[in-house]
């Protein structure tokens, strides 16, 4: 079996990084996503909800654009 080499390897170590925090947004986005689906549909401040769900998305990416 062939030996990786350092490039190959911190190639495949970046590509892994990003998978990472592509998974770790969109469980978050997820999240944020239910939690305003509960508030609009069961607690009845659809309002709230909606500039929740705009605001926290715009948030996360943001977030993960400037520390990404």
């Amino acid at each position: 079996m062939a030996e990786a080499t350092q490039e190959e390897f911190r190639a495949h170590e970046e590509t892994y990084q990003a998978f990472s925090k592509l998974v770790l947004f969109m469980i978050l986005w997820l999240v944020l996503l239910l939690s305003t689906m509960a508030l609009g549909l069961i607690g009845g401040v659809s309002i709230l909800a909606l500039l929740i769900g705009v605001g926290g998305t715009l948030a996360l990416i943001i977030g993960f654009a400037v520390y990404g």
